[in-house]
């Protein structure tokens, strides 16, 4: 059974940065590829960034240049390093894994921007 287990989150001010990490069990974890999402209040869930097996990312619009991620194997982990925040960052953030054409997600862990 595929676990995802967010944590990081927190207040933050505007130019301020935070660390989300994202905890899998119950997969291979090398073996596939991760991605980070968000959803505001009142919006759908988007898609933020991704990173595959090998190690290339690919980033949304709204987060190139500002977000990174990140994967260690070694821990099951995929990373999501924000900077620069702004107050449209805010929401909670999910990481996701597809597994036998299945989506898997964690239970989020809200950002919210604000001074």
């Amino acid at each position: 059974q595929v676990q995802l287990v967010e944590s990081g989150g927190g207040l933050v001010q505007p130019g301020g940065s935070l660390r989300l990490s994202c905890a899998a069990s119950g997969i291979i974890f090398r073996l596939y590829a991760m991605g980070w999402y968000r959803q505001a209040p009142g919006k759908q869930r988007e898609w933020v960034a991704g990173i595959t097996t090998a190690g290339s990312t690919n980033y949304a619009d709204s987060v190139k240049g500002r977000f990174t991620i990140s994967r260690d194997n070694a821990k099951n982990t995929v990373y999501l390093q924000m900077n620069s925040l702004k107050p449209e960052d805010t929401a909670v953030y999910y990481c996701n894994v597809v597994v036998g054409g299945r989506s898997s997600w964690g239970q989020g862990t809200q950002v919210t921007v604000s001074s």
